[in-house]
């Protein structure tokens, strides 16, 4: 079971900030080997949707309000810890972020810049893809919306 807390950048606790960044690079530097700047300035301006098991986090994202990062509410640094994925924490970390960008920001509009492997996980969530393909940082990539009423 995950426990799932919401946090602004200066609730976290200095060992949650370690570990979320140890777990960004675990998975985005280091298992998809692709070296680009994780460290944006931009989790100042976030919310830090974090998925606790038995106290260690090992499901993350940051949501950002409209206007912050993307015209739309949106959701990134999508991220569950490779030998947790097979209980399915990345469904259980979205929908969190869906219902935190409802509640914090009273949105639920939400656009996401996803990985193109990952479209049919983002699909079965409610996103449409948008646009065409494009790399960011070597890895290709396609925006996705989530319109909701």
């Amino acid at each position: 079971m995950l426990e799932i807390q919401v946090k602004t950048f200066n609730e976290l606790t200095l060992s949650e900030l370690y570990e979320v960044l140890q777990l960004r690079s675990e998975v985005f530097v280091v298992e998809q080997d692709c070296v680009y700047q994780d460290i944006d300035g931009k989790d100042q301006k976030s919310l830090h949707v974090i998925g606790f098991k038995d106290e260690i986090i090992v499901a993350y994202t940051r949501i950002f309000k409209a206007g912050d990062y993307f015209k739309e509410a949106s959701i990134g640094r999508v991220v569950v810890k490779e030998n947790e994925r097979h209980y399915k924490y990345g469904n259980t970390i979205m929908k969190a972020s869906i219902e935190a960008i409802k509640r914090y920001y009273n949105n639920s509009d939400i656009r996401i810049s996803a990985q193109c492997y990952l479209k049919t996980f983002y699909n079965n969530l409610g996103f449409k893809e948008v646009g065409d393909e494009y790399l960011e940082d070597g890895i290709p990539h396609i925006n996705m919306l989530l319109y909701q009423d």
